[in-house]
Parts: structure tokens; C-alpha cells; sequence
């Protein structure tokens, strides 16, 4: 298949990026950036606006620490993420699941 053709059709919608990554918060707890990105399958640089966005509305928060000189970014869901998470993204998930993609 046209490898092109293969990213469209394997692109999740945005709600369901935004329920990945607040179900592994509510399943995980704090995360470091590199483990979201890596448990959700988020790329940084394309989903990080998403990420922004969810903290600007107090679905998540972000904490920066240094140990030593590298910049440690952890995150965690907020009450008002776990409200919507489970008032909005479960039902919305209920009444649309998503398709199944088939290889």
C-alpha cells in the first residue's frame, strides 16, 4: 500500500489523542514527557500543540525540574482532566468507537 496513503489512514482523530494521553495519566499518574509521548505514540514536535493546548484548558499540568543540567518535564491530570475524561471521553468513545485499521 502507498506508504502516504497508510499515515492517513492510521492518523487518530484529535479527541482521541487528547483520551490517550489522559488515560495513561489517570492509569499511570505522573509521567515524564518521554514516556506520554512514547505510551500515547505521539510525535513531540506535531503533537506538542495539543499537549499546550491541554494545559492552557487544566486537563494536565506540566512540571520542569533539572537534575543536574538536563531539563526533566513531567506531567499530571488535573481534577477538571478527570472530570472531563470521564463525564466526555468515555461516553464519546461508547457512542464512536474508533476503527479498527486493517493492515
Amino acid at each position: 500500500m502507498y506508504s502516504g496513503l497508510r499515515q492517513v489512514m492510521q492518523q487518530r482523530d484529535r479527541i482521541y489523542l487528547v483520551k490517550d494521553v489522559l488515560t495513561r495519566l489517570v492509569e499511570q499518574g505522573e509521567l515524564n514527557q518521554s514516556t506520554l509521548v512514547l505510551y500515547c505514540r505521539l510525535n513531540l514536535t506535531k503533537h506538542k500543540e495539543i499537549l499546550d493546548e491541554m494545559e492552557r484548558n487544566d486537563f494536565i499540568t506540566k512540571d520542569e525540574s533539572f537534575n543536574g543540567k538536563k531539563l526533566i518535564i513531567t506531567y499530571n491530570i488535573t481534577e477538571n482532566g478527570i472530570k472531563f475524561y470521564k463525564e466526555i471521553l468515555e461516553p464519546y468513545e461508547k457512542f464512536f468507537p474508533r476503527k479498527k485499521i486493517q493492515e
